[in-house]
């Protein structure tokens, strides 16, 4: 009987064990359900997890607007700090090719100093200071220089021969020659002050006699490449070979007369008119010759372009004697198949005289702008033979 009380007193205290324990499960769960407001109620896990997030949402959108307004700022903020330590790549490329541009710039600029600007036929680009005393040689100095005591070298050629006319239907200047020739170096000089008093050069590139040849670099100009415009007068220029040998004992061709060039050199650069074909040759209307150069390139030398028309200031320097004395027998030339057009050139100072020394023409239009008397016997430089 004590056993079976025993027994039963086990039993009351286990089953209260068991009733606690679930009273304290209860509680357990009750918990998060009074935290929602929802006492007595037992809710779900997920539940409780998404009204927390709907009591989260509900607490930002509660906060003031300035309050979001920072926090989006500030998210703006570390994410522009954070792109400039990163480093736009776009731009950083685009100051690489910069940086390597203008250090390939710089090369080539030193290069071409260091070079004078030479191309690939021995010119140099047009300078703006020889340019322009080409274009305004003082005519007061003209004046004083006249002949320069040089010997006429002005050829008449024979017969009734129309005036050639150029590409424009004005009378036309034509002149052969070649980069590589000393005499043409030196004849170029009298050929651009003459021509500057019809019209003017915009470009002149620069260049020299070849070194191996007679008079080695003699500093010039050339007409291949040069501008010229004028009113009165159409200059036809060729310049057959540059001043770089060729490698089998000439020089590499540079310009090919057209046919109709070739056909006045061919008439008129050779017998009766000269025994020895060569260059330089001018033709001024196929009325005039100038075969060979009207002074040699002696006192050229060692002369730079820059040299040379400094001297045109000083009417006593033999440079200008021999440069500006020929310019002015190709200026009473040319005034001769102009019918002395311009007036301001052909009309005062020395020309008018030097006009009525030029030889005798027998083309009708031309006589009545120079003398009708023969000159004596001419003086001849040498000249370069063709390649």
């Amino acid at each position: 009987m004590t056993k079976i009380k025993r027994r039963t007193a086990q039993t009351v205290r286990r089953s209260a064990q068991i009733a606690s324990g679930s009273q304290q499960r209860r509680q357990i769960q009750a918990t998060p359900a009074a935290e929602a407001g929802q006492a007595g109620k037992i809710i779900p896990p997920q539940t409780v997890t998404t009204t927390q997030h709907k009591q989260e949402r509900l607490e930002r959108s509660q906060q003031p607007e300035t309050s979001r307004a920072a926090t989006r700022a500030q998210k703006r903020n570390i994410h522009q700090r954070y792109q400039k330590r990163r480093g736009n790549p776009w731009l950083i490329a685009g100051i690489a090719v910069i940086i390597i541009g203008g250090i390939i710039g710089i090369f080539v600029y030193l290069s071409n100093q260091n070079s004078g600007n030479t191309n690939a036929t021995g010119q140099k680009s047009t300078d703006p200071i020889v340019l322009k005393a080409i274009n305004n040689v003082d005519p007061a100095v003209l004046e004083a220089v006249n002949t320069g005591r040089l010997k006429n070298p002005i050829t008449a050629t024979k017969g009734q021969i129309p005036l050639k006319k150029g590409p424009t239907g004005k009378p036309e200047v034509f002149y052969d020659g070649a980069e590589y020739c000393p005499y043409c170096a030196a004849q170029r000089w009298a050929m651009v002050v003459a021509l500057s008093r019809f019209g003017k050069f915009t470009k002149l590139p620069e260049t020299t006699s070849a070194s191996a040849d007679t008079y080695p670099n003699t500093s010039t100009v050339s007409f291949y490449g040069s501008a010229y415009s004028s009113p009165y007068i159409d200059f036809v220029p060729v310049e057959e070979t540059t001043n770089q040998p060729d490698g089998n004992g000439g020089y590499t061709p540079l310009q090919t007369p057209t046919a109709d060039e070739a056909k006045i050199t061919s008439t008129y650069n050779a017998p009766p008119y000269t025994s020895q074909p060569g260059i330089p040759f001018i033709s001024l209307g196929n009325q005039y010759l100038e075969l060979g150069p009207a002074y040699t390139p002696a006192n050229l030398a060692g002369l730079s372009q820059q040299d040379i028309v400094a001297t045109f200031s000083n009417s006593s320097s033999a440079v200008a004697k021999d440069v500006l004395g020929g310019a002015n027998y190709l200026t009473a030339a040319i005034c001769a198949i102009t019918n002395n057009q311009p007036a301001s050139v052909c009309t005062t100072g020395v020309i008018p005289s030097i006009v009525q020394s030029l030889p005798k023409t027998q083309a009708t239009e031309i006589q009545n702008a120079v003398a009708t008397r023969s000159r004596g016997p001419k003086g001849r430089d040498p000249i370069a033979s063709r390649p």
